[in-house]
């Protein structure tokens, strides 16, 4: 986008307003008593140097604006109170026609359009009760009415103009973002199926070998095949190779085992996960628990991982006649995500019953 540079911008108003300047002292010998007008060009050029000040913000503050229209009402007041009203030509004496236009195209240029046209409209209303209707044109009124109006226009394009490329911008974000999160899914989603099917691939050939006709110990196979694939969909973040072979371990020995991913590791990458999955194949290996959960922590906590270990009560007991005790917890282990993670291993693991 084409942008002006500020300064260039402020530097044109500042030599407008110091061409009114001149005009004013130029005309002080027109009036009757050179001091009003004197007085109404000290405030001009005070308005004008604080609107134009470098270090003001973009939208020029309330009281100022206030000020500026209070100026455009003592000026003409002043510098009409030492000139004839009925003469058709006061020369360079109505300076303030064209310096009150440049004030308020300032103000409105800088986000006081309301303000701006206050001032303008007390120029038109005193320039018809001093000098008549007919004096709107020839003394350039008119004129800066029409500043004002093209400011007050182009102050209300260029923000819409902002507001247009702002919600643009934030548009082009969010379609930056979603695609990749959609690539991201199409990326993992890839990367689950060459796993399952690197699973799974084996075991098929030999079903459609066998024909269906497969033995008990087969049949396990798949079984296990199956919870492996489904490990690959709720455990995500939550297997590496040594997990893989820890969890297959333990359900071959007759374990249940549970694996969810429920985003809380998302940010661990590099060594940071790799110490934590290989703790949790640790901890694994080391139980001999009947039922092992294993579940990522909530975002913003200090653990990563939570591994359960489980133990159902002796069914003996129960033939005995006596009262079955509750489960017990063969393995508690937190393992956290922060660099000292490294130090955690199994034997941390707490045995409570």
């Amino acid at each position: 986008m084409i942008t002006v540079p500020r300064g260039l911008i402020l530097s044109l108003a500042a030599l407008f307003s110091t061409y009114h300047v001149i005009l004013a002292l130029y005309s002080l010998d027109a009036p009757t008593s050179p001091v009003p007008p004197l007085l109404a060009v000290l405030l001009y050029a005070l308005a004008t140097v604080m609107s134009l000040w470098p270090t003001c913000p973009a939208r020029m503050p309330l009281w100022l604006a206030f000020f500026n229209v209070a100026v455009c009402v003592a000026v003409p007041l002043l510098v009409g109170s030492q000139l004839d009203g009925s003469v058709a030509d006061n020369g360079y004496a109505t300076w303030y026609v064209a310096a009150v236009g440049t004030l308020m195209t300032i103000t409105a240029t800088r986000r006081r359009a309301t303000l701006s046209w206050v001032g303008v409209g007390f120029l038109v209303v005193h320039t018809i009760v001093w000098a008549g209707a007919g004096s709107l044109a020839s003394m350039g009124v008119i004129g800066s009415v029409v500043w004002v109006f093209v400011a007050v226009t182009l102050a209300r394009a260029l923000a819409k103009a902002g507001r247009d490329a702002r919600q643009y911008g934030l548009a082009e974000r969010e379609a930056t973002e979603w695609q990749a999160a959609q690539e991201a899914h199409l990326y993992e989603r890839q990367v689950r199926l060459a796993q399952t099917i690197r699973l799974a691939a084996p075991m098929l050939r030999r079903v459609i070998q066998e024909r269906g006709t497969l033995s008990d110990g087969q049949r396990k196979e798949c079984r296990y095949l199956e919870a492996a694939i489904r490990d690959e969909i709720r455990g995500r973040r939550l297997l590496n190779d040594a997990v893989r072979r820890e969890v297959m371990a333990a359900r071959r020995r007759g374990a249940t085992v549970t694996l969810l991913d429920e985003g809380g590791i998302d940010d661990l990458v590099g060594t940071d996960l790799e110490v934590v999955l290989n703790t949790l194949a640790d901890a694994m290996a080391a139980t001999t628990a009947a039922t092992i959960i294993a579940r990522t922590a909530a975002d913003g906590s200090g653990t990563a991982v939570t591994v359960v270990g489980i133990n159902s009560p002796d069914p003996r007991l129960s033939a005995l006649g006596q009262d079955s005790p509750d489960e017990e917890v063969d393995l508690w282990l937190e393992i956290p995500r922060a660099e000292h993670a490294q130090g955690a291993s199994a034997g941390q693991a707490t045995r409570r019953h």
